[in-house]
């Protein structure tokens, strides 16, 4: 019998999980999988674009070339050029002989519009940063804690039931004493179940979570009418008629009124744009996808810790609405997996709770370790019955 106790006790102790020093904040991961992923597109390919179009710009020159007159020596040709870059405006007769006028400045203000989108995506991430990453790494760190030491308190547990039925002499009286604290709740670890429950009723972190989302389709559609209202404008404007009868050359008689431009970077103007829409499309739907998160409980990591004797969140039907700061922690708690090392020791036991034969008896992880280390998880039925042949 001193072997099987042996055994039992060295189980138990393998099973206990090792008390973690120093501080974990810098293992957390305090933003999911999917928001890195828009981050990381919605202000990095802005930026990307930005440097292309500075970049043909410095290796190309000048991002117009204008057909000047034959008399024009070279540095009058190079004034043209510059004279129409900075003002261009597009000069187009109508019908009635007069001049329309129309600006291309989208084409000046591309580099420049990249960087502005890229700092309207960066905001939500700052909001998130400052608004909401403070208290949520703290709560992470709590419950991580409090869910590991949840099941190590629970394997403590079994291991001083196990020292007391070895002291017991008379096993009723362990029994009875078991039978009590299970009905008294002994075994019960309210304080993290608590502090769940009171998560359910704050909605901090999942309005700053819904906001964040927000701005990020806000300023998606913002760039949807910048694009479709500037871009698409002047998308296939390639030549244009300047006015260089300005400033010098106001009162030059040999000057023609207009001369034709071309647009040599139009190219780099029309993948641009595309490039834009094409991504902040694809980037509409996962969006979308934050927000559908949100309406359903992630009850997979609930239930495993079902097996601890305090959490039964599930079982009391206390999960309402998924709207609030606690379905926003499970998401987070689902992306810190690595950090909870009771996880896989509860799922592993979940799976062999499933396959015992007394599963009817097993309940929570004291239930299933007591059976491990020889002790049955309810009143032996020999012992019942003697007790009912002492007491007719």
């Amino acid at each position: 019998m001193s072997l099987a106790h042996t055994a039992a006790e060295y189980m138990l102790s393998d099973a206990l999980l090792p008390d973690r020093k120093g501080s974990r904040l810098k293992g957390l991961r305090l933003e999911l999988p999917m928001d890195q992923m828009i981050k990381f597109v919605a202000v990095g390919f802005p930026l990307l674009l930005m440097s292309l179009a500075f970049a043909q710009e410095f290796s190309s020159g000048s991002p117009i070339s204008c057909f000047s007159p034959s008399n024009f020596s070279v540095r009058q040709a190079a004034y043209v050029d510059s004279s129409c870059w900075d003002s261009l405006v597009h000069h187009e007769q109508d019908e009635a002989g007069g001049y329309k006028i129309k600006s291309l400045w989208p084409h000046k203000a591309l580099p420049y519009s990249l960087l502005a989108l890229a700092m309207a995506m960066y905001l939500p991430v700052l909001l998130w940063q400052y608004a909401a990453v403070p208290a949520l790494s703290s709560d992470l760190l709590f419950i991580i804690s409090e869910l590991d030491k949840s099941y190590n308190r629970s394997i403590r547990l079994v291991q001083h039931m196990l020292k007391i039925r070895q002291k017991s002499s008379d096993p009723l009286v362990f029994w009875d004493e078991l039978e009590k604290a299970r009905k008294e709740r002994y075994f019960e670890f309210p304080l993290l179940e608590r502090y769940l429950a009171c998560k359910q009723r704050s909605h901090s972190l999942v309005a700053t979570y819904l906001l964040r989302n927000s701005l990020l389709l806000l300023f998606t559609s913002a760039t949807y009418l910048y694009l479709g209202h500037f871009h698409l404008d002047v998308f296939f404007q390639e030549e244009f008629s300047c006015s260089i009868k300005a400033g010098l050359l106001h009162d030059e008689t040999h000057v023609p009124d207009l001369i034709t431009c071309r647009l040599t970077s139009l190219s780099i103007f029309q993948i641009v744009s595309l490039s834009s829409a094409a991504i902040y499309t694809l980037l509409v739907p996962v969006i979308i996808y934050n927000f559908t998160r949100l309406c359903q409980w992630d009850k997979r990591l609930l239930s495993v810790y079902e097996m601890l004797p305090a959490f039964d969140l599930l079982s009391r039907k206390m999960l309402g609405c998924p709207i609030n700061d606690l379905n926003v922690i499970l998401l987070f708690l689902r992306a810190n997996i690595s950090e909870l090392i009771s996880f896989s020791w509860l799922s592993v036991l979940c799976v062999l709770k499933d396959t015992t034969i007394q599963k009817h008896n097993i309940d929570t992880v004291v239930d299933f370790m007591t059976l491990l280390a020889g002790l049955e998880p309810s009143k032996p039925k020999h012992l019942t019955q003697q007790m009912c042949d002492e007491h007719p």
